[in-house]
């Protein structure tokens, strides 16, 4: 747990996610795929109800991307991110098999995220 509440910050890094409530309920579904731990889990399921109506609608993009990424990358709580710091980014999401989330809902585009131009 010492491990984990040291890393949760890089993980919003590593997914592009800014440090928001939405944007931390993503993060907790990545968390609970990539690790497994049943907290995470919970608070990805019962955070969203805080939420307006219209957050939890555009939540519902990301949380797909999240399961998915998170369930297929490799287990980030074995990352010596000490090591890592000199590292490309990209190069770095490569080698752990995560890739960009979805385009922006929430108004702005995601630091580091794809973007496209298409409505």
């Amino acid at each position: 747990m010492q491990r984990y509440r040291e890393c949760h910050d890089l993980y919003h890094c590593i997914t592009s996610m800014p440090v928001r409530v939405e944007y931390e309920i993503v993060v907790k579904a990545f968390e609970f795929a990539n690790l497994g731990l049943p907290m995470t889990g919970l608070a990805a399921i019962g955070a969203p109800f805080k939420l307006s109506a219209a957050k939890q609608d555009r939540l519902k993009q990301y949380i797909p991307w999240a399961l998915r990424c998170g369930g297929s990358a490799r287990s980030l709580i074995t990352i010596f991110w000490e090591k890592r710091w000199d590292q490309d980014i990209g190069e770095l999401k490569r080698e752990l098999g995560i890739w960009d989330p979805p385009p922006a809902v929430w108004g702005k585009p995601l630091r580091g995220a794809a973007t496209t131009t298409e409505r």
